[in-house]
């Protein structure tokens, strides 16, 4: 499977796992100019800004350690813009969910991880 195929997997295990967990899914790839953000979900009237790192079993890093400064910056930027077009004025923060993955068989979970204000 191509890795733009596995991030797409993930992020939709990822948004099933937040659903299982009592989040509500508000928006999935917010693209702006200069950013995405995976996932915007809530859940107990906080705003959930969701980045999602899909990797196959084995890596010699956390999945976590990808969202870097500059990547962390690009989601600050895009949540920002985000707020200010839906005019949301509620507590917001920022997570990761690491979705490991079998490195045999790509469809196959091997653990989710739900880092809440990652960043």
């Amino acid at each position: 499977m191509k890795q733009q195929l596995i991030g797409a997997y993930g992020e939709h295990i990822s948004a099933r796992f937040l659903r299982e967990n009592g989040f509500n899914i508000v928006a999935a790839n917010f693209r702006v100019n200069n950013g995405e953000i995976d996932l915007v979900s809530e859940k107990n009237g906080v705003v959930h800004f969701v980045e999602v790192k899909t990797r196959k079993a084995g890596g010699l890093y956390a999945p976590a350690h990808a969202v870097d400064y500059k990547k962390q910056e690009k989601i600050y930027t895009a949540a920002g813009i985000y707020m200010h077009r839906f005019k949301i004025k509620k507590e917001f923060q920022f997570d990761i969910i690491e979705v490991i993955i079998d490195e045999n068989d790509n469809e196959k979970v091997l653990s989710v991880n739900h880092i809440e204000k990652a960043f």
